[in-house]
């Protein structure tokens, strides 16, 4: 996208958000529907071409497509022993475990652990994965498919997103943080994985929410973590993200986009309405966002979108305003001492990767992996590279014996089969 057409673009939607307010005075319905649309090129700036490329294909057929691609792919298919845990504040926290299988268990034993932990038979390395905004367990589906049965994990989804109960203190209209998601990271810790070394791996909000636990259960970390992996996130300075647009995009976003989303948040209802009729704009804006590849699976991409379009409007706009309080920098010296790998794609409009090497500025020790023509959703897109260099960490921690081998993990390519 030139950088006129993002500027052309920035400018249409400043202009939409002022008409969705100037609409309010009207009547709340027309304004939502306004906005419904307004927020979806402010939040994502990159509407540039989508609406020319959809110009080509009826709605029934893009309808029909969404349909086959949501009935053919496995993806999100994967399912675990069930689990609740429950947040300080009452919410419900679900959780599935992926048991390690008993006929690998003794050589997943290896001398190493027994070292680190003094036992004969320790208790087996567990693997938190913790999803990002938007999303849900499922988006660790390839990386979970490789590891089954190899190491025991844990895959959750955060307040409000997934099989997760809507945020109790939210209902209360108490603001979210980033720091009751490192708590609600402690809760799912102790019903899942109650004893045993630790592993925690992070994606986005995910790796914020590890930073979080670290900073506010600095004992847990140092007595039971004993690996970690930051995936396409940030320990700060969210705000001066400008998300592949020019200053007058950026600026627009800034100035508008908190306000707008509260807006929308009070009227879900309304909005949800909009966001159905706009969904072959959003689906534009999603491709945009989390893939840089152009050979992506459709299904994949769909598989994205789907995840995503589930998380309902009031819960992506409580979320929001937490992004650009966090700042967990320092919280990352609890990681100093322990395996870590910080991998990111080059190309993440989100979480761009200069973060990811701003973190590993902090590590010195770490891993540092940026992944070429790789977006946002980075264990989606390119599942190769995330899995090997987890697996990696794994077998650095012990969690893994040398020479184990993962299971086969998909592409995303679109001329491969699904895996």
């Amino acid at each position: 996208m030139s950088e006129s057409s993002a500027e052309a673009v920035a400018n249409a939607a400043t202009a939409a958000v002022a008409a969705s307010a100037a609409g309010a005075a009207g009547g709340w319905r027309r304004a939502t529907g306004i906005a419904g649309v307004a927020i979806g090129v402010v939040a994502a700036g990159a509407a540039a071409g989508v609406a020319l490329e959809r110009m080509t294909v009826g709605r029934g057929m893009r309808q029909k497509a969404r349909l086959a691609l949501d009935s053919a792919g496995p993806y999100g298919s994967l399912r675990g022993m069930p689990g609740k845990a429950f947040a300080d504040d009452g919410t419900e926290l679900y959780y599935e475990v992926d048991d390690l299988d008993p006929e690998a268990a003794p050589a997943a034993l290896g001398p190493r652990r027994r070292r680190l932990f003094g036992r004969k038979a320790p208790a087996p390395v567990t693997v938190v994965f913790s999803h990002g905004y938007c999303l849900n367990q499922d988006s660790w589906h390839f990386q979970r498919a490789a590891l089954r049965g190899v190491v025991r994990t844990v895959h959750w989804d955060q307040r409000s997103h997934g099989r997760s109960g809507r945020g109790v203190a939210q209902g209360r209209d108490e603001p979210i943080t980033i720091e009751q998601l490192g708590r609600d990271l402690k809760a799912v810790i102790d019903a899942a994985a109650p004893e045993g070394p630790i592993v925690l791996v992070g994606h986005s909000m995910g790796g914020m929410t590890v930073m979080a636990l670290a900073d506010q259960y600095p004992e847990l970390v140092r007595e039971r973590v004993v690996g970690v992996a930051f995936v396409g996130t940030s320990s700060g300075r969210l705000g001066e993200v400008n998300y592949g647009l020019p200053v007058a995009g950026v600026n627009a976003v800034r100035r508008v986009l908190p306000g707008v989303l509260k807006a929308m948040g009070q009227r879900a209802d309304l909005v949800e309405k909009g966001r159905r009729a706009t969904a072959d704009l959003f689906a534009g804006i999603i491709k945009r966002y989390s893939f840089a590849s152009r050979d992506v699976d459709p299904a994949i991409a769909r598989f994205a979108e789907r995840m995503i379009e589930s998380t309902p409007i009031d819960v992506v706009a409580e979320y929001y305003p937490a992004f650009n309080d966090h700042d967990k920098t320092e919280a990352l010296a609890h990681f100093a001492d322990m395996p870590v790998l910080v991998l990111a794609g080059v190309q993440d409009l989100v979480t761009p990767s200069e973060h990811s090497e701003a973190i590993a500025d902090l590590l010195p020790e770490a891993e540092l992996v940026l992944v070429p023509d790789a977006g946002h959703l980075v264990m989606l897109e390119h599942p190769e590279v995330v899995t090997d260099r987890l697996a990696d960490l794994l077998t650095r921690t012990g969690a893994v014996p040398a020479g184990a081998t993962v299971k086969g993990y998909g592409s995303t390519s679109s001329t491969a089969q699904p895996g």
